[in-house]
């Protein structure tokens, strides 16, 4: 069992939030996330939602500013979050960039030097940190959904498209949907993966969802004030690759918000619940 640190726990709504760290066996260091167990953890074991944050984020702004935890403890899920990069690595001009490199992982497996050795995020999200939420905390790993927020949206979308025998649940909040085509995927992918573009389409939602639709419809919230909307997240592409595969898709374009925690907690229960409906059946 991996040795889990407890940094911090507080109380709220009936139930405990912790913040953890460990040593990452894929990362090849300490990684760190948060876990919300709502009340009813103390009598049963729950679903657990995952949900993956944006860029320049750690485990903590989710938790402090989304106004989650609420309706966790009200339709009864485990919430975890995880850090959006391994840290400290040592890896030269790792903090140089507030879009690549610390906070930046993208939930990718990198394949190129120097990052190969640590940013494996695709697999701690996917793989080790399911395992360790399963061994640690209440929780019925059978029962489990994911969502996120721009590049944790566009990580969301991924894990769920390439494991979708793992979760039940997808839901986004202005994700980056097409990678391939926007500056901040362009950046990441071709340090972390290289110059093969063939490789990138792996972790791209919209190449990923013409291959294989997903078994559930799929939900998603863009603000219409959002500065990033026409440059990096692109959600027109997506929502044309799910017509052409028949994915059902709920895209909301909401009016007046832009990108900010503020339009996050204004829709976060009507994601909750989306989940709640899927994880409790």
């Amino acid at each position: 069992m991996t040795d889990l640190n407890l940094k911090t726990e507080y109380k709220l709504f009936n139930g405990k939030l912790g913040f953890y760290s460990h040593i990452s066996a894929c990362c090849h260091g300490e990684i760190c996330f948060a876990v919300y167990k709502p009340p009813q953890a103390k009598s049963q074991n729950l679903p657990i939602l995952y949900f993956l944050s944006g860029l320049s984020c750690t485990e903590e702004n989710f938790m402090e500013k989304a106004g989650a935890q609420r309706f966790a403890a009200k339709y009864g899920l485990i919430l975890v979050i995880p850090d959006t990069s391994p840290r400290n690595t040592g890896i030269p001009g790792e903090d140089e960039n507030w879009d690549f490199g610390t906070g930046a992982g993208f939930y990718v497996d990198a394949t190129e030097k120097p990052w190969l050795n640590h940013y494996q995020m695709y697999s701690y999200v996917t793989k080790e940190l399911p395992e360790i939420i399963a061994a640690n905390f209440p929780v019925e790993p059978s029962r489990q959904g994911i969502f996120g927020h721009s590049m944790g949206g566009h990580g969301a979308l991924v894990c769920a498209l390439r494991n979708p025998q793992q979760y039940r649940s997808v839901s986004a909040f202005a994700p980056i949907v097409a990678p391939m085509n926007c500056p901040w995927g362009e950046k990441a992918f071709s340090n972390y993966l290289g110059e093969d573009r063939e490789n990138w389409r792996n972790y791209d939602a919209s190449e990923l969802i013409r291959q294989q639709p997903f078994h559930s419809p799929i939900l998603i919230d863009q603000g219409t004030e959002d500065k990033f909307l026409n440059q990096e997240l692109l959600p027109e592409i997506f929502a044309q690759a799910c017509e052409q595969v028949n994915q059902p898709l709920t895209l909301r374009y909401q009016e007046g918000y832009d990108h900010s925690y503020y339009f996050i907690a204004s829709f976060i229960e009507d994601h909750i619940r989306y989940h709640a409906i899927a994880l409790l059946g």
